[in-house]
């Protein structure tokens, strides 16, 4: 089986103590053939750059798509509806001009990639090479091994030879270590970015004939009012994927039902968010009794009701945004850090529970105090369903804290069933394990499936505390993470790997307060 690059990077960063610490002739040389037996980064640099220049190269043929949609645009379009969904022609035309932009991006970012990746892997393997080539030098000064009774005594000949050894050992080792770290590194942010592309390539996602083209543009490039398009938009990459295959899956009578639930949508965000109770796992009549909640209700009604994240702030911005119903966060009460996350979790890929929580049962309920009553109720339900812990007396209770256990079971009973997915708890002892899953999480989210995770501190006492947090998204190298106190901000890939989650949290989860990292993420089907 290949080793992975984290695999390896984290053997190498062993050897190294290994080597440097090598008391014995014996032990160096066993240490220096596991180090040679540890393999070399892999992958054709020349292929790799190749494939990238062809990516790159795409961008003029996608211009000129470009060019020819904004001429169309420039010319006037009537307002005629098109598609099964009755879709403006001058939406369809304003997707299409922002979708074929997507794609020279995709193009350009992507092949950009690819030669980045190329560049570090051509280095690496040069690096690894004279790292080996001084492994071998080392091997070959100390010859063979030593016997059973020549092992227990070293004059100083043999002292002074297995130094030297050592020492070109450990600099051929640190060769080694150095170029494995920077193949893992520059595949991780390949990996991501292609991640990133392929999740933004959208109306693709929603493979299905029982829908037009220009039905699939629009649906795709709707987004919610309140911050950047790219950041808000409704239907994830997975949500589009999902309610393709539902629509190829209906009846003709219900597909019927449902292009014309569609088609009477007083809005492209209410088409959008019909399109996502689907993707939902709700059948067509379910989704007709959501559609009649929401009907005819305007953009920001919908916002506020439908999406209990938005993101105004960019990555490049610090600080914590409040996500809010009126003047009430989503946030939790009492300690409920993990059913509370799971609670925004789910409402996030399910309009159809974020409007029970703050619609009420016949979604027309605007008031934000019955929101509050609604959201702690759930917040116990689910610490119920999870078997959470509780302090105080039986007429008193309040929760004290679920186990990972109780969290994937919620996430399983809760998330799961509406984005197709199984979440494992998967324990993230280390930088070293939380890189290796980075690229994981990233694609996750990139997909529109949010990724529950937890952190740890010692207190004043020096006891172990934790809290739950949901990363939500990710761009430009940052982590969007939801935090149930009620905010979202943006981590750096750095600060995740490293442990320091202050950015989201306080200044108690930063790497100097020992802060660790277990995480609960998507485990593929």
């Amino acid at each position: 089986m290949t080793e992975s690059t984290n695999d390896r990077r984290q053997k190498l960063d062993g050897l190294r103590g290994r080597i440097s610490s090598a008391g014995s002739k014996n032990d160096l040389i066993d240490a220096i053939e596991d180090a040679l037996g540890v393999s070399a980064p892999v992958g054709d640099p020349k292929v790799i750059e190749a494939l990238g220049k062809r990516y790159t190269g795409q961008t003029d043929e996608a211009d000129k798509v470009s060019d020819r949609i904004d001429k169309i645009a420039r010319k006037g379009l009537p307002q005629v509806w098109v598609g099964d969904t009755s879709v403006l022609a001058s939406d369809v035309v304003g997707a299409a001009s922002r979708d074929a932009q997507q794609m020279i991006e995709a193009f350009q970012g992507g092949g950009k990639a690819l030669i980045a990746l190329s560049d570090a892997l051509e280095i690496a393997q040069t690096k690894d090479g004279t790292g080996r080539g001084k492994l071998r030098e080392a091997r070959t000064m100390l010859g063979g091994k030593d016997g059973f009774f020549d092992d227990w005594h070293e004059d100083d000949d043999e002292e002074d030879l297995r130094l030297r050894a050592r020492s070109l050992a450990s600099h051929g080792v640190d060769d080694l270590h150095t170029a494995a770290a920077d193949a893992d590194d520059a595949a991780r942010v390949a990996a991501r970015d292609l991640n990133k592309f392929a999740a933004e390539a959208r109306a693709g996602q929603m493979d299905t004939d029982e829908l037009t083209a220009a039905d699939r543009l629009a649906l795709a490039d709707t987004s919610n009012v309140g911050g950047d398009a790219e950041l808000n938009e409704i239907l994830s990459a997975n949500d589009l994927e999902r309610s393709g295959r539902a629509m190829e899956n209906l009846s003709p009578a219900e597909r019927a039902r449902m292009e014309l639930l569609l088609a009477n949508a007083s809005s492209p965000q209410e088409k959008a968010y019909l399109m996502k109770a689907l993707a939902s796992g709700y059948d067509v009549g379910e989704v007709e009794k959501f559609g009649g909640k929401i009907h005819g209700k305007d953009s920001t009604w919908l916002h506020e009701h439908l999406a209990p994240v938005t993101t105004g702030m960019t990555p490049g911005q610090k600080g914590k945004e409040d996500q809010k119903f009126g003047d009430e966060n989503w946030s939790q009460d009492d300690a409920t850090c993990v059913p509370s996350s799971t609670v925004t979790a789910r409402a996030l890929v399910d309009p159809v529970y974020a409007l029970e929580l703050t619609g009420g049962p016949d979604g027309q309920d605007n008031d934000p105090d019955h929101f509050r009553e609604r959201l702690h109720d759930e917040q116990f339900r689910m610490n119920e369903e999870g078997d959470g812990d509780y302090d105080g007396w039986w007429w008193d209770r309040h929760p004290a804290g679920m186990d990972s256990d109780g969290q994937e079971e919620i996430s399983n009973k809760e998330i799961g069933p509406h984005t197709g997915d199984k979440y494992d708890t998967q324990d993230m002892d280390g930088a070293d394990d939380r890189r290796g899953v980075l690229p994981d999480i990233e694609k996750s989210v990139a997909d529109g499936k949010p990724v529950p995770i937890n952190i740890s501190r010692k207190d004043e006492n020096g006891d172990w505390v934790g809290h739950s947090l949901v990363i939500v998204g990710h761009e430009d190298g940052k982590l969007q993470v939801y935090n149930p106190w009620g905010t979202t901000a943006w981590v750096s890939e750095d600060d995740f790997i490293n442990g320091d989650l202050s950015a989201a949290t306080d200044d108690r989860y930063s790497k100097a307060h020992h802060g660790d990292v277990e995480t609960v993420y998507i485990e593929r089907n």
